[in-house]
């Protein structure tokens, strides 16, 4: 995406986060295909992976979007401001004594263990009513969800307004690990308990695993973003780019180093750019010496230590006229979000949540 200065705003910016709103709709249809027969929902917590829950959820629904997952009850009651109509499923239910918060918003808690289950049912038969909820179960991940001993509980579960039960894959997004299966048929045997409620087991990866991961609900969440599950995945839109303006250039004598505990010294004259981005804008300091950014074709390594606010790269192979105020690309054609997180030695995932607010941010519906 080219950087173009639309007002004073971006203008003075020094670094533009550009996110394609029709990528992201582009995405959602291609996972929607994928598991045609089941309800396609969307997943936007984590303020939408770091890209905008108000913006991103508000172009899903205009899509024919009509469920949406968030993780905490603060994210579910931001979104129903923007969204009035939608399902939106709280995923980590809600904190004791939130009860009320949760219903007052229309919320739907994910309930994940036998406690949260009482409250709710001891809130609804005070209330007189049995407001929605969804069960989560515990199928080998050992994380969030309701274990087999716990569904020996009968009940527990008696009265409840269930919408959906679901669980989540551990392994997904490795295709060929047997725990994939194993998952899956605890799933089933684990849903026949409650007949008749719609399952969900396949987040963005499962969904790539095929139709019998599906069941009546699937959510994706990082392949809206653009980030592949695995090899195979690749048709998904890259969603974000992110340019920086250089803020200074300079050139060092062989012998001079470079950055806090100056930990790259020069073997030759150098010339060196100073950015203006760093580990407070997500930018992480695992990718001093390991990751890079881009000038059209040409990598541009980071050199020396990552510091909060800058990074220094090493202009050897870049045109002699670059000057302070050109752009260099950190997410874009020649360097998407799953390579810059592999020279940080994570996933993009980390990558897009730590993207920070200080970015002149450009929402593009049309590329």
């Amino acid at each position: 995406m080219q950087t173009v200065f639309q007002d004073a705003a971006s203008a003075r910016a020094g670094a533009w986060l550009g996110v394609s709103l029709r990528a992201i709709a582009e995405n959602y249809d291609l996972v929607a295909a994928l598991g045609a027969g089941a309800e396609c929902a969307a997943v936007v917590k984590a303020d939408a992976y770091g890209l905008g829950a108000d913006r991103v959820a508000s172009v899903l629904a205009a899509r024919g979007v009509g469920t949406f997952f968030v993780a905490h009850l603060d994210e579910g009651i931001a979104l129903r401001a923007t969204l009035p109509e939608v399902r939106i499923f709280v995923l980590h239910g809600f904190m004791p004594g939130c009860e009320g918060s949760m219903q007052a918003h229309g919320l739907i808690p994910v309930l994940n263990d036998l406690e949260q289950i009482q409250s709710w049912q001891r809130f609804c038969r005070e209330r007189g009513c049995a407001f929605p909820a969804a069960l989560q179960f515990d199928t080998g991940m050992s994380r969030f969800g309701l274990s087999n001993q716990d569904l020996q509980e009968r009940s527990v579960f008696e009265g409840l307004n269930l919408q959906l039960v679901m669980s989540h894959l551990a392994c997904a997004d490795t295709p060929d690990n047997p725990a994939n299966a194993m998952q899956r048929k605890h799933f089933v045997e684990m849903a026949a308990c409650f007949p008749g409620v719609p399952r969900s087991l396949a987040a963005s990866s499962g969904i790539f695993l095929g139709p019998d991961y599906h069941f009546e609900l699937i959510r994706p969440g990082a392949a809206l973003y653009g980030i592949a599950p695995f090899e195979g995945s690749r048709a998904l839109k890259p969603v974000v780019s992110l340019d920086a303006r250089i803020v200074q250039i300079r050139t060092v004598q062989a012998g001079d180093r470079v950055g806090y505990g100056l930990g790259w010294t020069a073997t030759k004259p150098t010339r060196i750019a100073t950015l203006g981005l760093g580990y407070a804008d997500g930018f992480f300091r695992a990718q001093a010496g390991q990751g890079a950014v881009w000038y059209g074709q040409t990598r541009l390594p980071v050199i020396g230590r990552v510091s909060m606010d800058s990074i220094s790269v090493d202009l050897t192979d870049a045109p002699a006229g670059l000057k302070a105020g050109d752009v260099l690309s950190v997410l874009g054609p020649a360097q998407d979000v799953d390579a810059l997180a592999r020279s940080a030695g994570t996933i993009g995932y980390e990558v897009l949540t730590a993207l920070g607010s200080r970015f002149h941010r450009d929402y593009v519906s049309d590329d």
